[in-house]
């Protein structure tokens, strides 16, 4: 593992210039089946490139990392703007981005990466075309359209519900965000319903979350937030927390 990391730090440490030949290198192939072949590649290099990420300590490597491994997918995504790999490592990418390393600097910037991430993810799930029809209106239409999804689709619940959770979240003064927080419950929801142990559990952490943060007037329930909780600890061991 240390070795692993070693080589990591110094092709993170490059990855810059390695970001930009690839972009280069996009704009120089014109043909379509060429430059999807090098998106093909690429995508494999970023996957394995992110989950060193998500292991690196050092947060100042860790942030520069993604920063340049973020514009290289929204170069790719250019080239193959519906490819589902590429659309959920940004969304996942924007997302943990800002929480990790924006939000506390800067909130409003961290709210334009959280609703990239959500749209990004959200390109994923309107795929469905059910769900592409209501998502942008009623929330029990909306809410209704969810059954159709199957547990494939969990990843692109799961990081839609999370941006768009977290974008609210820093905007809780805004009318217009808290309007479609029921949507966000509902997407997460469903993840939850369809596999409870994705991202470590996340789904039950995020559901704790909203449960534990909200007066019982207004749906808290701190009972069922620490169930939430415990369920989260139980699938990731405490080991992720």
């Amino acid at each position: 593992m240390a070795n692993m990391m070693k080589n990591y730090s110094k092709l993170a440490q490059k990855f810059h210039s390695f970001s930009s030949f690839l972009f280069l290198l996009l704009l120089l192939l014109t043909g379509c089946s060429t430059q999807k072949l090098v998106v093909h590649f690429t995508s494999g290099i970023l996957v394995n490139g992110m989950a060193a990420i998500n292991e690196e300590s050092d947060l100042i490597l860790a942030e520069q990392a993604i920063a340049s491994d973020l514009k290289l997918l929204e170069a790719l995504l250019r080239s193959d703007p519906g490819n589902t790999k590429l659309l959920l490592m940004a969304a996942e990418g924007y997302t943990g981005y800002a929480l990790g390393f924006v939000e506390d600097q800067s909130p409003q910037r961290a709210s334009r990466f959280y609703l990239r991430a959500r749209d990004f993810a959200m390109t994923v799930l309107k795929k469905n075309r059910s769900f592409a029809a209501v998502s942008a209106g009623d929330p029990a239409k909306f809410t209704a359209s969810l059954s159709s999804f199957k547990k494939k689709d969990v990843p692109a619940l799961f990081w839609t519900a999370n941006a768009w959770g977290s974008y609210i979240n820093l905007n809780k003064t805004e009318v217009n965000a808290l309007a479609n927080l029921s949507k966000v419950e509902a997407l997460m929801k469903r993840a939850l319903q369809l596999d409870e142990t994705f991202y470590y559990g996340g789904p039950h952490l995020f559901l704790g979350a909203i449960l534990a943060s909200r007066p019982a007037m207004l749906g808290g329930n701190p009972a069922k937030a620490k169930e939430h909780f415990q369920a989260c600890f139980r699938i990731n061991q405490n080991k992720y927390l």
